[in-house]
């Protein structure tokens, strides 16, 4: 197995494709969009992500790398397109894992080994995928079959926006193959990279094992969020509570906050509820989780109130729009119904975002001094660290009204209130 296509060239595609390029292998990387293979065929990174701009000179440099709008013959085959959600209908939207699936099956040949590394539900890779691949085969009058012909194997990534290429390569990794042969071959070729621990399982299993990871998270951060309302109601501070409890050496809360977004942990738990009448907790995780955005408007509403009553036209200024901090990524960000959500109340809104480009986002992404000029309010949204060294005097005097919602808690509360911050916590509204 000496050459590997890799078909989609996103957050976990393109550096999937450049660490098996410098392990040693020929890589082809495939998007069918031709704006990022001219890029990364120059040598220019689509997205930002620490290290993978060293490295993908690296790869291309070492003549083991290159993109193409169109998938080649190959030894292996991975598939790491995305798998968006479909709101509507609250399930997987599977077009481009199945397109890109057909885009390689007529390449497909006796030996060959397929990877999906695109999240999908459970029973996909069976119900799914193999039959494509065996129905749209380029054989002749004989077609393949899979365990006979070609190997199939699920191998779900275990990797975080802002630090991809480290947990790609040292996290503890999850194959699950059809059968013995598809999981061994699979193993043999993520050992190349992976220094974690490697652990083979059924290929079914693989897939619910992906799905139940991001759901125990968004649970956890429903809890967090739901003890954030009940510390408001008690005037206790839930930061100060949460670590205190997480002392206790068998409990792990997580943070609340504005919501969850990403393309993981909002999504994935839904892959899971499509096809079950057993999901009571996730859906309702789900639920309290999607409702965050409402419940910090409301507590925005009564900050503003007085001005409200002025009949002033309250301006208010979003401090990060991506879904967490210290990442360009704004898939399924809180910040963005949160900003629906406000415009719907009647104020205007500006935002200021250091990670995220003008043009990157649905609004108008402003520097800094222009983004709180004469605004009534900060809301913090997504806790970038420099936020941390911002100054609130000289914010303050470009400010209309001295306001500032902090719903990370990533900033100084003390700090701010000095220079004449009127400061909310999410889940410490008393303190």
């Amino acid at each position: 197995m000496r050459k590997i296509c890799v078909v989609g060239l996103g957050y976990i595609g393109l550096p999937t494709a450049l660490l098996f390029a410098v392990s040693g292998y020929e890589v082809v990387g495939v998007d069918i969009k031709r704006s990022i293979t001219e890029k990364v065929n120059r040598k220019v990174m689509p997205f930002d992500e620490k290290g993978l701009q060293e490295l993908l000179i690296k790869a291309i440099d070492s003549h083991r790398f290159r993109a193409s709008t169109t998938p080649e013959k190959a030894d292996v085959f991975i598939i790491a397109v995305p798998t968006p959600f479909d709101k509507k209908n609250r399930m997987a939207d599977l077009s481009y894992v199945i397109e890109a699936t057909k885009s390689i099956a007529s390449l497909l040949e006796k030996g060959n080994l397929v990877i999906i590394e695109s999240t999908v539900p459970p029973g996909v890779c069976e119900k799914c995928i193999i039959p494509i691949l065996e129905e749209n085969c380029n054989t002749g009058k004989v077609g393949l079959k899979a365990k006979e012909d070609f190997f199939v194997a699920h191998c779900p990534e275990r990797a975080i926006p802002g630090n991809t290429l480290y947990e790609m390569m040292n996290n503890d990794r999850i194959i699950g193959g059809i059968d013995e042969k598809s999981s061994e071959l699979a193993r043999e070729l993520y050992e190349s990279f992976v220094t974690g621990n490697i652990y083979v399982t059924s290929i079914r299993t693989a897939e619910m094992v992906k799905l139940m990871e991001n759901t125990y998270r968004d649970i956890n951060i429903a809890l967090a969020n739901e003890f954030a309302q009940i510390a408001e109601e008690a005037g206790i501070d839930v930061w100060e509570a949460i670590e205190l409890a997480n002392k206790h050496p068998r409990v792990n809360i997580l943070k609340p906050g504005p919501g969850v977004g990403g393309h993981c942990i909002a999504v994935d738990p839904w892959f899971l509820t499509e096809d079950s009448t057993k999901s009571r907790i996730i859906s309702l995780a789900r639920e309290i989780n999607d409702g965050m955005p409402v419940y910090v408007l409301h507590i925005l509403k009564d900050m503003l109130n007085k001005l409200k009553k002025e009949n002033l036209t309250i301006t208010i200024t979003i401090f990060g729009v991506t879904y967490k901090g210290n990442v360009s990524d704004t898939r399924e960000t809180p910040a963005l119904k949160f900003i629906r959500l406000a415009e719907k109340e009647g104020y205007k809104v500006k935002i200021y975002d250091p990670h995220v480009k003008d043009g990157d986002f649905e609004y108008l992404i402003l520097p800094l001094e222009d983004a709180v000029q004469d605004s009534d309010c900060i809301v913090v949204i997504a806790d970038h660290s420099e936020f941390k060294s911002l100054s609130p005097d000289e914010i303050g005097k470009l400010m209309r009204t001295r306001k500032i919602f902090d719903t990370r808690n990533c900033l100084d509360r003390e700090k701010w209130k000095e220079a004449g911050f009127e400061v909310k916590i999410l889940g410490c509204l008393g303190c």
